[in-house]
């Protein structure tokens, strides 16, 4: 057994989350950067030059990315070998207290749906923890700002609606968001398990990196077909129209009950934030 103390964990998680909001993935830049040589509507190509001339900023002066600067989202995978001296949880959070508040990130979280104070301080984060083989601590952070969020959508489809069903659904779902998510966008997408842990997928799909491929042909065959449905909508960057309305679709799939399908899509705008370390 190997011991993390939680000390190191709110150093990381505190870290991990200026890092989030400060510098875009090099994978969303090099994809914000094919899409305008590719874009074919000139307000479009400068739409797409602005957001990686934000983001060449933003690692520069390291200030966030967005204003919006998140509802902080851990993945964590927590090795069967590994003991934490404390809480994870509670580590975590007051990891996300001290980052939002010495990296001057905005504070987007209320204490309660209905009565709408604010926390102060980002806090409580959302976290997910798969414990799984091995003595190492993954963290990842992704902050997910509520103008995509509130894009998102679970739908509780029939068997019988099928492939065809899904791919529509999606396909429906990013039309009827528009310029909303602040496209140019990346789709999550789950497929199956329970309604909770098909959204939980859509998420966690956020987290592929641009350019790679579902390891199995018949999701990367959707995935690559999804995408080229939704750039035909035309709704193009930032809904001023154009072909670069998604960099790319990442599908999630679990098994579901023989009665059900259910299918989620969960929007990412083109802030596509996310950072992780493995302790």
């Amino acid at each position: 057994m190997r011991t993390i103390p939680a000390k190191l964990i709110t150093e990381t998680v505190t870290k991990l989350c200026m890092e989030a909001n400060y510098f875009l993935g090099n994978d969303v830049l090099q994809a914000l950067k094919d899409a305008k040589d590719k874009e074919e509507s000139p307000v479009g190509r400068e739409l797409l030059e602005q957001c990686i001339v934000n983001a060449q900023i933003a690692k520069e002066d390291e200030v966030p990315i967005c204003q919006d600067t998140g509802f902080a989202v851990f993945f964590v995978e927590l090795g069967d070998q590994v003991l934490v001296d404390g809480n994870l949880t509670q580590a975590i959070t007051e990891g996300v207290r001290k980052g939002y508040q010495e990296g001057f990130l905005r504070k987007s979280i209320v204490e309660d749906p209905l009565r709408r104070k604010n926390t102060g301080d980002n806090t409580p984060p959302v976290i997910w923890v798969d414990v799984v083989p091995g003595d190492r601590l993954k963290i990842v952070i992704a902050p997910k700002g509520g103008g995509s969020e509130n894009m998102s959508e679970v739908k509780m489809l029939k068997p019988s609606d099928g492939e065809k069903g899904v791919k529509d659904f999606v396909v429906d779902r990013v039309k009827r968001s528009g310029s909303n998510p602040c496209p140019p966008v990346i789709v999550g997408v789950g497929i199956g398990g329970t309604y909770d842990k098909c959204a939980w997928l859509s998420k966690k799909a956020l987290l592929r990196e641009i350019g790679s491929k579902h390891p199995d042909p018949y999701y990367a065959a959707m995935e690559d077909e999804l995408l080229k449905r939704i750039n035909d909508l035309g709704i193009g960057p930032q809904g001023l129209g154009g072909r670069t309305t998604a960099l790319a679709v990442f599908i999630e799939a679990h098994p579901c009950h023989i009665a059900s399908l259910p299918a989620a899509v969960n929007i990412q705008c083109h802030a596509a934030r996310h950072k992780g370390a493995v302790l």
